[in-house]
């Protein structure tokens, strides 16, 4: 009776553990990272007997955790793909809507501004037009400075996340660090019982850090696991748990770069992070706010530059000569501030450099790495979007001297270069920024010509001089005002193009004179049929281009003017300046010109389809991240649904296994009920 008796209790507490398990299953369907776990049932050793093998009941011998260590990885990894495009289509799309939105972006206030211009060349002398294109410049220069304070806020907020992922993280490794101590120290874990719950605890806790950084996970002695990033660096090894952490990066203070610190020791880690949240916000950084910002200052530059040129060749209703209209693009302040020393330098630090922009049409928005070697002469110039080497050489002795680069130079002006040092090179940095209005009254703005030209009343021939067309009046070599405009309110000297014969030729010529000067005095130029080339010779038929635009030529004056028509021999023109002109419009159309002028990226967009440009280029990121994201959540779901089907609790399956187990319990109870009635009954037959 006794072995009947065991055999139903050992039923009993059998299917007892069962429905604890399977209890437990449920009330745990919703618990993240929960595995399902099962009962496993063993037969206990049989007795045998002289008519065979008589059964003793049945015994629990583990109880397992439903788990698959591929799909486990599977979600880790596909967590880290979705964490990575889910923050970074987050970050773009909040900048393609401040770009790309009617009130909040720069195309609105560029067509009002140069609409003003255009209504102001109609009416030249009028105050209130001219007051409109102030009134409109200023809202040029108002969007610049909120798109870059935009900007400067998502900075801030990418460094701000960061930070807090950080932190995060950190919290995540101490848990998974102590979790290993816990599962290594677990009872009867040397006889291969684990303790589910803790492995379910730590792979959950190792699928939130993934979803921050990209991570890998191998397995270690005792159940425990060591965790990596994606290239090596260690995280956790065991039960210790590195720490990671931010600070300005070493080559842009604006910047956060990741470190490591682990025994003591503390590494840059900024290029090891990848995927997942933090790995997103990097991506952001590097993909799309700082190339919109560089893009942003070369729009600035550009439209400061040629704006402030045609401004200074015009001259103003009180007739002085234009000034700048915006501020000026290379500024001593403008131009060191171009340049960024690392961090990381060796003393003493003291090195100067400045970057020029030399030539705004053909700026390219980007940044360089400009790094010494050897003796602390050699240099390279590498590109930080490619890492190519785009330029190198030796600093001469002294070390002035200039590293030219398509658009701007960089000026190396002195101090002290050492092997290893580094300087970060961003020839529109702070552009947006530092834009501004340089005009205040209606009068300083200059729409007119400072010259003019007219035909003497006593000319014979037929011929026609035009209004011309300025071209600089300072010098571009040393940027001080051309001789002939030093004299405010005066050309000096004014000039007079006389016609005449060739005493050798016949040919007709022109001679460019001094107009102040007394009769017998020689020609400024004169004309020669005979030279080689010929000086000054008229050409019929077609329109004559009096003066180069070479400004290295002796008769480079600042300005060109053409004669067509046919001139006769004594025929004269003048030229002065424009005294009076306060209804000349010439400038005025050019600078509203300037609108749909090509002076971007060698003469191939305008302004507005400069930003345009940019517009399309974050709108095109946004929107393939977009297209990652989903791609990203449905390899998330499938590969969710799939450690499902493995670990996760049907609710519908759990309560067939407890009626299961019910009616095992129940009939192991009715066992037992069985074998005390035979007891009973053979007390019975000895009474």
């Amino acid at each position: 009776m006794a072995g009947l008796i065991n055999i139903g209790l050992t039923g009993i507490l059998g299917h007892q553990a069962a429905l604890n398990t399977t209890g437990n299953n449920i009330t745990n369907a919703n618990t993240p990272g929960y595995s399902r776990q099962e009962v496993q049932f063993e037969t206990q050793p049989a007795q045998r007997t002289g008519a065979g093998s008589v059964g003793t009941g049945v015994n629990v011998t583990d109880i397992r955790r439903l788990a698959n260590e591929f799909l486990t990885q599977q979600v880790r990894e596909d967590s880290t793909l979705f964490g990575e495009q889910k923050t970074l289509n987050s970050e773009l799309s909040r900048l393609d809507n401040l770009l790309g939105g009617e009130s909040t972006g720069l195309s609105n206030a560029l067509n009002n501004f140069f609409a003003s211009l255009q209504n102001a060349a109609e009416d030249p002398a009028s105050l209130p037009q001219r007051q409109l294109v102030l009134s409109e410049a200023q809202q040029v220069v108002n969007r610049f400075e909120a798109l870059n304070q935009e900007f400067v806020q998502q900075r801030e907020s990418v460094k701000t996340q960061m930070q807090q992922g950080v932190k995060d993280a950190n919290t995540l490794l101490k848990s998974i660090a102590e979790l290993n101590t816990a599962i290594s120290e677990s009872p009867g874990l040397a006889q291969g019982r684990e303790p589910n719950e803790l492995l379910d605890k730590r792979d959950e806790k190792l699928r939130q850090l993934s979803e921050l950084v990209s991570i890998r996970v191998t397995q270690a002695e005792g159940s425990q696991v060591n965790v990596s990033l994606s290239n090596g660096q260690s995280l956790v090894v065991g039960s210790e748990a590195a720490q990671l952490g931010t600070r300005a990066d070493s080559e842009d203070p604006l910047s956060l770069e990741f470190t490591l610190t682990s025994g003591g020791r503390t590494l840059n880690v900024d290029s090891q992070i990848n995927g997942g949240t933090l790995g997103g916000l990097r991506r952001f950084e590097s993909e799309g706010l700082q190339p919109a910002l560089q893009e942003l200052g070369r729009v600035a530059i550009a439209l400061s530059d040629t704006l402030n040129h045609q401004h200074e060749i015009g001259m103003d209703l009180e007739g002085d000569l234009g000034g700048l209209f915006f501020s000026d693009i290379n500024s001593e302040a403008a131009q060191r501030g171009r340049v960024v020393a690392n961090a990381n330098n060796a003393a003493p630090q003291n090195a100067q450099l400045a970057v020029e922009i030399i030539d705004s049409s053909a700026l390219p928005a980007g940044s360089w790495s400009l790094q010494f070697g050897g003796d602390g002469r050699n240099f390279e110039l590498v590109d930080r979007a490619t890492g190519k080497v785009v330029n190198q050489g030796r600093l001469p002795d002294p070390v002035q001297s200039e590293i030219s680069m398509p658009g701007f130079n960089i000026r190396v002006e002195g101090g002290t270069f050492n092997a290893g040092d580094k300087f970060l090179i961003e020839p529109t940095r702070n552009a947006a920024a530092n834009i501004d209005l340089k005009l205040s009254r209606e009068e300083d703005l200059a729409f007119a010509s400072p010259v003019r030209a007219e035909g003497a009343a006593g000319n014979t021939g037929d011929a026609t001089i035009n209004q011309g067309k300025m071209l600089n009046v300072r010098d571009p070599f040393t940027n001080s005002l051309l001789t002939n405009f030093r004299q405010e309110g005066q050309l000096d000297p004014p000039l007079d193009i006389r016609f005449r014969e060739d005493a050798v030729s016949g040919e007709l010529v022109y001679d460019v004179y001094d107009a102040n000067a007394a009769p017998g005095d020689p020609p400024l130029i004169e004309g020669n049929a005979t030279a080689t080339p010929p000086v000054n010779v008229f050409e019929s038929g077609v329109s004559n281009k009096l003066f180069t635009e070479d400004p290295r030529s002796p008769d480079y004056f600042g300005f060109q003017f053409e004669i067509s028509g046919n001139p006769r021999p004594g025929d004269s023109f003048g030229i002065n300046y424009n005294t009076n002109g306060v209804s000349d419009n010439r400038n005025a159309e050019f600078l509203a010109a300037l609108g749909t002028k090509n002076t971007l990226n060698n003469g191939s967009q305008s302004f507005a389809e400069g930003y345009a440009g940019l517009v399309e280029d974050i709108g095109v990121k946004t929107r393939q991240s977009q297209l990652d994201k989903d791609a990203g959540k449905t390899l998330l779901e499938q590969s969710s649904n799939q450690r499902e089907s493995v670990s996760g609790v049907n609710l519908d399956e759990e309560a067939g296994r407890l009626i299961q187990y019910q009616a095992a319990y129940n009939a192991s109870a009715q066992v037992m009920s069985v074998a005390q009635d035979l007891f009973n009954t053979l007390l019975q037959s000895f009474r």
